[in-house]
């Protein structure tokens, strides 16, 4: 790290978990974010200022004035554009020195796997249940820790699943295979928004430890409640007849 980085990052330096070597585990590694609506603008944004060296942004929609209650990476001025480049352009502005690509596309799952295979780390930050089941067979493909967030009305989920150990669950041993896309449709429901900025921050506090080595990943599923304040955590174990693990 040269001066800059130093004092640009000197905070995490004082964390005896992160220290320098953890920093430049960091500033060596990539991170794969899926959706650069409210969950993924929070993580994006603290992932890179965390110094995260690579970024790959894919999102194949563009910003509408709707979106501006709660995806706190885009702004009125951006209304129009693809949102992978309008976070590719906030993210230059918070940290020029992170790397970012905006793919404005909808990846196949051949190209899905392609990316978590190229990734540290992949941040799912959809919010269709058929885009997750997708993103999860690829990262259990790939060997690729997965971090999933998931936000709607005043409720929000955590989870993480490190697909680099052969006895890890992976997200279909969850839910399994099939479910309701629109059961997680903000534009049918609706939802507070901060309560995508705690989920999304702490989508990138995870990734950050798997990235640095600093701490233990969270285990099984958190479930925050917002009207309360709440936090539940469920353990989960993988499922023998879960019909993705088989590809590992």
């Amino acid at each position: 790290m040269n001066d800059q980085q130093l004092l640009r990052y000197s905070r995490h330096l004082l964390l005896p978990e992160i220290d320098i070597e953890g920093q430049q585990r960091l500033l060596d590694a990539s991170a794969l974010i899926i959706g650069l609506g409210g969950l993924g603008s929070a993580a994006a944004l603290y992932l890179a200022a965390a110094g995260v060296g690579r970024l790959t942004l894919v999102d194949f929609d563009s910003v509408e004035l709707s979106n501006l209650q709660r995806q706190v990476i885009h702004t009125q001025a951006r209304i129009g554009e693809a949102k992978a480049r309008s976070a590719a352009i906030a993210i230059a502005e918070l940290n020029p020195d992170c790397e970012v690509e905006a793919l404005v596309e909808r990846l196949d799952d051949q190209a899905l796997v392609e990316q978590a295979r190229r990734a540290s780390v992949v941040l799912d930050c959809t919010d269709r249940f058929s885009s997750r089941y997708a993103i999860n067979r690829a990262c259990v493909m790939a060997g690729t820790p997965l971090v999933s967030g998931a936000a709607i009305r005043f409720s929000g989920q955590l989870a993480v699943f490190d697909l680099r150990r052969a006895s890890a669950p992976c997200y279909a041993c969850l839910y399994g295979v099939e479910s309701d896309d629109e059961a997680l449709s903000c534009a049918e429901s609706g939802v507070a928004a901060p309560l995508v900025g705690v989920i999304g921050a702490c989508q990138a506090l995870e990734a950050m430890k798997l990235l640095s080595g600093a701490g233990e990943p969270a285990s099984g599923i958190s479930t925050f409640d917002g009207l309360k304040g709440e936090w539940r955590r469920f353990e989960l174990e993988r499922d023998p007849a879960c019909p993705v693990c088989c590809y590992r």
